[in-house]
């Protein structure tokens, strides 16, 4: 069988990519501008509860569907087709094989809706039921729509696995514009009769809807294609003359039941007990402010949240899904280093090695002793992601702490302004970069783990999530610090999982010949002195302070402290580009290389 491409999936990979921050950058600007419609006459009551039933939306999906699909994208199933066949003589095995998968996320998302809605109900107090209309129901309708994005995943993973980004595109836009317009047409038509969070669970279920019928519209026209079918199928293949005429499950129990792809099952069970902790540590701010404040002060803090958070949403996000993939395509474990019993890959996760035919050229500024082959390239391509997210989290640094004031005035409104929220946006600036190299970081784990090497980053976790929860005691309950107590919290733990992924990867790259030097993705000295200068310059010049002194500031001077951030933003962007630019122009002929060879 024909190895896979490498710098092909590279491509792919990087194109991929690029629909996907398109894709997020319309899609979050129809939301951004739905939010700002809402904000204006929502209260933080409303928003602190909308952004808990967000988050028992968002772990039924995330517990159901997480750990599997890392696990897809990890397995090779293209030898199924040699040996197997489905129930109705299908040509596509592999392809098969991944939509039954796709149904284990149907399965687990069903008692996961009523077991976490529940746990939520049990959770809240008497006063917030009775203050919030409809948050019974509105809590129906968000398991309904969890539901429904589930039964999209047989045909969202087995397009995914052929990188397919044009119909995830597709559906993600039609299913964001359709939740917009229904949460903003019910937000409308509820606002003199006291709806409560009806609006924002009506949105989600549109979303839901939107998603269903574009993917399948579009595994449809693929399953006609490639010959599979999108319901789930028995995969059995005929032995020899002993067994004639009976069909058994191929490869010696390879298959589940003679439906699910045992290896696969069992690299997304050991990863469940790390998606349980890191899914703890990804929404353990709303849960330690859902403990140790009221719905307000969560409101509060989901705003700032939101706004801080949306360039990890509209950037770092896809980049971290389309690296992941990326990373699991070329780091094969016949390619990176020689077998050995301590390097065995986990079951399944084997894939062919690279022909002589696709082995991309040898990388310029290669160390010495360091060999030619993936791991190098993985290198190469993980340093100048790292670079890269340090150059613009200098910036964010900088220019957004002084800007969040005005900034938040102007989107959100003045009756926000003295709300604690800016303090809190401002103080998220500092988290970003964190959220940037950390996402980058363990989407490269994930690529490469052993089995062994995930149950260890969980039990990490596990201690790192302790050490969260007790920071955020510290500075929210005894310390009073509110939310900006929750984002120091916050980066308090980033900053471990970054350390332990950091040791990691310089380990991984040490056994494979490839140095890996920390140092590397470091800016130049020159672009951090420009940072540093920068950022005291915006701090003179910015008269509206991110304190909550300046508590109804006019939209005119609004404006003109931005104006301000903006004039001191051209010149440090030159200077960073000039201090790197043997860097940029490195990367520029690289990305430029790469589509001229395809």
């Amino acid at each position: 069988m024909e190895a896979p491409d490498k710098t092909g999936s590279s491509t792919r990979a990087l194109r991929g990519a690029s629909l996907l921050i398109l894709l997020q950058v319309i899609s979050r600007a129809i939301t951004f501008v739905a939010n700002q419609v809402l904000l204006r006459f929502l209260t933080a009551q409303l928003l602190g509860v909308s952004t808990q039933l967000e988050v028992y939306y968002l772990s039924i999906i995330f517990f159901a569907r997480e750990s599997l699909r890392v696990a897809i994208q990890r397995q090779d199933l293209s030898g199924l087709s040699a040996k197997a066949k489905n129930k109705n003589g299908g040509a596509n095995q592999a392809a098969q094989a991944v939509v039954n998968l796709g149904y284990f996320a149907v399965a687990l998302g069903i008692p996961l809706a009523f077991l976490f809605g529940w746990l939520y109900l049990d959770s809240l107090s008497a006063s917030t039921l009775s203050s919030t209309p409809n948050l019974v129901v509105s809590l129906y309708i968000y398991a309904v729509a969890a539901v429904l994005e589930l039964i999209s995943e047989p045909a969202f993973v087995v397009m995914q696995t052929r990188l397919q980004f044009g119909s995830r595109a597709a559906a993600e836009s039609v299913a964001t514009f359709l939740r917009c317009l229904v949460t903003l047409g019910s937000a409308a038509w509820g606002a003199n009769r006291n709806v409560g969070v009806l609006p924002f669970a009506l949105g989600q279920l549109s979303y839901g809807v939107g998603l269903l019928i574009v993917y399948f519209w579009h595994g449809v026209a693929l399953a006609k294609k490639e010959n599979f079918s999108l319901l789930p199928l028995r995969i059995t293949t005929s032995h020899s003359s002993e067994s004639a005429g009976r069909e058994q499950a191929p490869g010696e129990g390879a298959f589940i039941v003679s439906y699910f792809y045992r290896p696969t099952v069992q690299l997304a069970s050991s990863m469940m007990a790390q998606s349980v902790v890191k899914h703890i540590l990804t929404q353990g701010d709303t849960f330690l402010v859902s403990i140790l404040s009221t719905p307000t002060a969560q409101g509060v803090y989901a705003l700032a949240n939101n706004y801080g958070g949306l360039l990890a949403r509209l950037v770092f996000q896809p980049i971290e899904e389309s690296s992941r993939s990326y990373f699991s395509r070329i780091l094969t474990s016949s390619d990176a280093m020689p077998a050995s019993p301590e390097n065995k890959p986990s079951p399944g996760t084997e894939l062919k090695p690279q022909t002589e035919k696709h082995k991309p050229p040898p990388p310029a500024g290669r160390g010495k002793g360091e060999r030619e082959g993936p791991a190098l390239q993985a290198k190469t391509a993980l340093q100048s992601l790292l670079k890269s997210y340090l150059l613009l989290s200098l910036a964010i640094t900088a220019l957004g702490p002084p800007a969040a004031a005005p900034l938040l005035a102007l989107i959100a409104g003045p009756r926000w302004t003295g709300s604690g929220a800016a303090a809190c946006l401002a103080a998220y600036m500092w988290y970003v970069p964190l959220l940037a190299v950390n996402g980058v970081a363990e989407a490269f784990v994930a690529s490469v783990a052993s089995e062994a090497d995930v149950h260890r980053q969980s039990a990490w976790m596990a201690a790192f999530s302790t050490a969260f929860a007790a920071a955020g005691v510290v500075f929210l309950r005894m310390l009073g610090w509110g939310a900006v107590g929750l984002v120091v919290a916050n980066g308090i733990n980033m900053v471990c999982r970054i350390v332990w992924c950091a040791v990691f990867i310089k380990n991984y790259f040490a056994k494979r010949g490839a140095r890996f030097d920390m140092l590397d993705v470091m800016p130049s000295p020159g672009a951090m002195l420009a940072g540093a200068v920068a950022a005291q310059v915006v701090r003179k010049v910015v008269g509206l302070a991110a304190s909550e002194q300046a508590s109804s500031p006019e939209t005119k001077e609004t404006i003109i402290e931005l104006v301000k951030v903006a004039m001191v933003a051209v010149p440090l962007v030159i200077a960073i580009a000039i201090s790197e630019r043997q860097f940029l122009y490195s990367a520029f002929q690289a990305v430029r290389g790469r589509r001229q060879g395809n």
